[in-house]
């Protein structure tokens, strides 16, 4: 065989190795198929491998005297010491600092405030189309966050709305909150329709919980700044402010 045949016929007989594997594995249960997930995908990637590696004629047959190429190789790959974890690790990372700089972006969008005619006649479109995006995305959000921390005839308003302010800041979710209960107000169907009622229900104790979580900072910074002031004497009381014996 030349160089070429010999390449190939390594990699069918690895390809028919890992296809018996495949065999074996799919008639296990499932606790001993998770447990062979590494193997079987690292096997997977030295099958691929193959497909376009070229070895040498010598190293080529010494693989193919082999009964399991396949399972030799990986046995040598599982004694290696890669840069797997890392790699893993950098992932988090990155995607950590990806959303991170996805939620930046979205809380740093300016509210708009005039309508999309007022928008287009002083050629403001593009402002109107990414504040309106943005609205969109934080009244899905409201939504999500009321539906995901809703269980058991109770709504968990602190997470909810925290993780809502997190995302689009103060200012838009306010804007949202009071657009969505005027429109809520304004509509005939609600006193005759329970499901609409229930939720109403709860975009109120969402709306109450959030305008407890933005006056607090408030509170706490005049507390703060009280605490802060040096402690001085009241002033006397006058003859008219005395009280009477």
């Amino acid at each position: 065989m030349n160089t070429n045949d010999l390449n190939t016929a390594l990699y069918e007989k690895m390809a028919a190795e890992q296809d018996k594997y495949r065999d074996w594995l799919k008639s296990q249960p499932p606790e001993e198929i998770l447990h062979h997930t590494y193997e079987y995908t690292v096997r997977e990637d030295i099958v691929m491998a193959m497909e376009d590696l070229e070895l040498t004629d010598a190293q080529a047959q010494a693989l193919l005297d082999s009964p399991t190429p396949l399972a030799d190789v990986y046995r040598h790959f599982e004694k290696l010491e890669t840069g797997y974890m890392d790699v893993i690790r950098d992932s988090i990372e990155n995607r950590a600092d990806d959303v991170c700089k996805v939620l930046e972006e979205q809380r740093s969008i300016p509210l708009y405030l005039h309508s999309a005619a007022y928008a287009s006649q002083h050629g403001e479109m593009a402002q109107y189309n990414r504040s309106y995006q943005a609205n969109f995305d934080c009244k899905e959000a409201i939504e999500h966050a009321i539906s995901a921390h809703y269980a058991d005839n109770r709504l968990d308003t602190e997470s909810a709305v925290k993780a809502v302010l997190e995302k689009f800041g103060s200012e838009r979710v306010q804007f949202i909150l009071a657009n969505t209960i005027q429109h809520k107000d304004s509509d005939g169907r609600v006193s005759r329709d329970n499901k609409a009622w229930a939720k109403i229900g709860l975009t109120d104790l969402f709306t109450r919980q959030a305008r407890k979580t933005l006056q607090e900072p408030e509170k706490g910074s005049v507390l703060q700044k009280l605490k802060q002031e040096p402690t001085t004497h009241k002033p006397a009381l006058s003859k008219k402010q005395e009280p009477e014996r």
